[in-house]
């Protein structure tokens, strides 16, 4: 299996994370795409993040795109780039307190890509 995961924040790289953990075998291999924006930094520690929680699980490859605004194109050019068979996000920017609505690049993504994505709940 591969894997892509589409984070902007550690919540969303953990939460990935704990939904792959028990999925994964030594052959898979799982690539976190870390999309910043103005806050650099935790797209940074997202990637370590991943690095961190699943050494020996799986083949790691991290990623990191800088977006300026809508970072939906972003992630759909690394989708079809390195053609996951699954893709995972989180429901809305990182933020485990901003309710239960999808937000709009994940929505955009669910809609718009053609292989199984799933939305990762963020614990808040």
């Amino acid at each position: 299996m591969h894997a892509l995961i589409a984070t902007d924040s550690v919540h969303t790289t953990a939460a990935a994370c704990d939904y792959l953990e028990p999925r994964l075998g030594s052959s898979d291999t799982v690539t976190f795409v870390s999309v910043s924006g103005p806050d650099a930094r935790d797209a940074a520690d997202a990637l370590n993040v991943a690095n961190a929680r699943l050494l020996g699980y799986a083949n790691v490859e991290t990623k990191r795109i800088h977006a300026g605004g809508d970072p939906t194109p972003a992630i759909v050019s690394a989708i079809d780039d390195y053609t996951p068979d699954i893709v995972l996000i989180g429901p809305h920017a990182g933020d485990p307190g901003a309710g239960p609505s999808l937000g709009r690049t994940t929505q955009q993504l669910v809609e718009s890509v053609d292989i199984p994505t799933v939305v990762v709940p963020l614990s808040g």
